[in-house]
């Protein structure tokens, strides 16, 4: 299946939307690259590409609020991962749960 993903139509790398198992809750949105998602795929703990540091990090390997993989779907086009979680912790650097708390409607 990896090799159906289009990384190049966003520079090499793959937007990922990444959701809590329990509750359903979107926690963040971030990269991947291909050796990233090789990464996640082989450890179960969720691994991107940061844009800002031109390299990989592992979520929670400073924080300890690591992403325990649970399932990984594909969108339609091949573009977009949506990527099922149990957070140790919270998912947000600002301390919130999910980076998503800033209700714009």
């Amino acid at each position: 299946m990896i090799d159906k993903i289009d990384f190049e139509k966003n520079n090499g790398l793959i937007p990922v939307i990444v959701q809590e198992d329990e509750t359903n809750e979107v926690l963040m949105m971030a990269y991947m690259n291909k050796e990233s998602l090789q990464m996640t795929l082989d450890t179960k703990i969720a691994t991107y590409y940061s844009r800002s540091r031109n390299s990989l990090w592992v979520k929670g390997e400073t924080s300890g609020h690591y992403q325990h993989v649970l399932k990984m779907y594909l969108d339609c086009d091949y573009d977009t991962i949506l990527m099922v979680v149990k957070q140790d912790g919270v998912a947000c650097h600002t301390g919130e749960k999910s980076c998503f708390f800033n209700k714009l409607l």
